[in-house]
């Protein structure tokens, strides 16, 4: 092999490095970089009430309400904020290739999703539901009720309801998937599912919209693995943003000692059990849970 030959392969393979470092960096945004700039871009998925922008085009929900509070406390006026609209499997892919800093869609604290971004501390907790049918013509109640072959259920794509399904032996066949919660609706209503399982906040937010659907009042929580299913809500950054991450947790945890963060999620429809579970787990621990 010639010297011109080995240096060009050295020069190949430094390039590639260098390719590697900044796309591994690529997300990465510190608090000073933002404040220099003068905005901040978080996500959020459409999602009443988690994240949501109305039709004025004013974000709403308890993530971007709760995500305004925090980021003035840090300095940024939250008229800054620039707000983009996604699909719920698209924010961590997002997140990933740098399109927004942050989101405050609530998403669920999971070990899995911990792998590929970081989280705050939980801001909320919520447990699950059904959306049927007005009258429920198939008497479902639990999320284990799919498995029977004649039983239908859709989830959103990317929510955690899918592996919640599958933990519970429910056949792939069973399994409607939509992009979005405003597909629910339609989806039940029309019979392509018996049920749609979410949050049970969601579930009621969509069953106020039409009356052709309607929440099962009798829901069973689900048991997955001797354990009652709860959720643990947080917003979520780049898995480069450790410094933008430990400011906005720091004035997260002070803000949700006040009674302004405990009215906004009450305002949302959270209830007393999900505002005071909202502090029994740390992130660190619902990342590294079995």
């Amino acid at each position: 092999m010639t010297s011109k030959l080995k240096m060009t392969i050295k020069a190949a393979v430094a390039a590639t490095a260098l390719a590697a470092v900044a796309t591994t960096s690529a997300g990465a945004v510190t608090l000073q970089e933002i404040q220099d700039r003068g905005y901040i871009r978080i996500a959020v998925a459409n999602e009443i009430p988690y994240g949501y922008v109305d039709p004025s085009g004013v974000a709403k929900g308890a993530g971007p309400d709760v995500a305004k509070a925090v980021v003035e406390r840090l300095g940024i006026n939250p008229d800054d904020i620039q707000w983009v609209v996604t699909n719920f499997s698209s924010l961590i892919p997002g997140l990933q290739a740098n399109r927004f800093d942050m989101t405050a869609a609530e998403m669920a604290i999971r070990p899995e999703r911990c792998q590929n971004v970081i989280y705050s501390e939980p801001n909320s907790s919520y447990g699950e539901g059904l959306l049927v049918p007005e009258g429920n013509p198939k008497d479902v109640t639990a999320y284990s009720d799919f498995t029977n072959p004649d039983l239908k259920v859709a989830v959103m794509a990317g929510a955690d309801q899918l592996q919640m399904l599958q933990a519970l032996e429910v056949p792939e066949d069973n399994i409607v998937t939509i992009a979005s919660n405003s597909d629910a609706i339609s989806t039940v209503s029309t019979g392509r599912a018996d049920a749609y399982a979410a949050t049970g906040l969601t579930v009621s937010e969509l069953a106020d919209k039409n009356n052709q659907v309607q929440i099962v009042s009798e829901f069973e929580d689900p048991v997955i693995d001797g354990k009652e299913v709860r959720s643990w809500g947080g917003f979520n950054f780049n898995s480069e943003s450790t410094d933008l991450r430990d400011a906005f947790n720091e004035e997260l945890l002070a803000f949700k000692k006040t009674e302004e963060w405990k009215s906004i999620l009450e305002g949302y429809g959270f209830t007393p059990a999900d505002i005071s579970h909202s502090s029994d787990r740390t992130t660190e621990e619902l990342c590294s849970a079995e």
